[in-house]
C-alpha cells in the first residue's frame, strides 16, 4: 500500500498542474537545459588519437565505479568526438583547472581546425596507454578503454575502463554553472 502522506516524502513533487505546463518538445528542451544549467559540473576535455584524432569540451562526465575503475561520458552521436572514440576504442580525459577557461572554449569551438592540427595551439603530451592528448596544466588526467556504449536519446553513454589516472598540482577546478564558467577552490568544512 502506497503512503500518500506528503510529510513521509522529504522532497515532494510539484502539483500535476505545475508539471504539465512544460510538456512538449520545444518547451521541454529549453526547460531541461535551464534546469540542468543549475547543476554545477566540472569541465573536461575528451581526446582521442588515431585516424579521427579529436578533442571536445565536455561536462557530461562522472565516475561510475572503483572496482572495476569505470567512468562515463556522454557524447552526441552526431559529434566528431563520437566517431573518434568509437573508432579508436580508447580516449583520454583532462580535468580542467580553473585557469583553463580558454582551453575549454577552444575545444568547444566548432570552427577550430580538424584533426591533429587542433592540438597545435595547446601544450599536451601523448597518453602512454592511448596516445590521446593529455592537456598540460590540467588538474588530473585519465586514460580509458571503451568498456560499453549505450544509447541515451541523441547521445551515447560511453563507459570507459580507466587504464591510468594521474593528478596534477592544481587546486582549483573549472566549473560550468548557469551558462558560465566559474572557479571552485578550497573546500568548506
Amino acid at each position: 500500500m502506497a503512503n500518500n502522506d506528503p510529510s513521509a516524502h522529504p522532497i515532494a513533487a510539484p502539483p500535476l498542474a505545475a508539471r504539465s505546463q512544460h510538456y512538449g518538445p520545444a518547451a521541454e528542451e529549453s526547460t531541461l537545459r535551464q534546469v540542468m544549467g543549475r547543476f554545477p559540473t566540472g569541465v573536461t576535455v575528451l581526446t582521442a588519437a588515431g585516424q579521427h584524432c579529436h578533442g571536445m569540451t565536455a561536462n557530461a562526465f562522472t565516475s561510475v565505479s572503483l572496482d572495476p575503475p569505470l567512468v562515463l561520458c556522454c557524447v552526441a552521436r552526431t559529434a566528431r568526438m563520437h566517431k573518434a572514440i568509437t573508432a579508436e576504442h580508447r580516449f583520454a580525459v583532462s580535468l580542467l583547472e580553473a585557469g583553463q577557461e580558454q582551453v575549454a572554449r577552444y575545444f568547444a569551438d566548432r570552427d577550430r581546425p580538424a584533426g591533429p592540427a587542433q592540438f597545435d595551439t595547446v601544450e599536451w603530451l601523448p597518453g602512454p596507454h592511448t596516445g590521446a592528448p593529455l592537456l598540460s596544466g590540467s588538474l588530473a588526467w585519465l586514460e580509458c578503454e571503451v568498456a560499453q556504449v549505450h544509447e541515451g536519446g541523441d547521445h551515447s553513454i560511453i563507459l570507459g575502463q580507466v587504464l591510468s589516472s594521474t593528478s596534477g598540482s592544481g587546486q582549483e577546478a573549472l566549473l560550468f554553472f548557469n551558462g558560465c564558467f566559474q572557479r571552485a577552490g578550497s573546500p568548506t568544512r
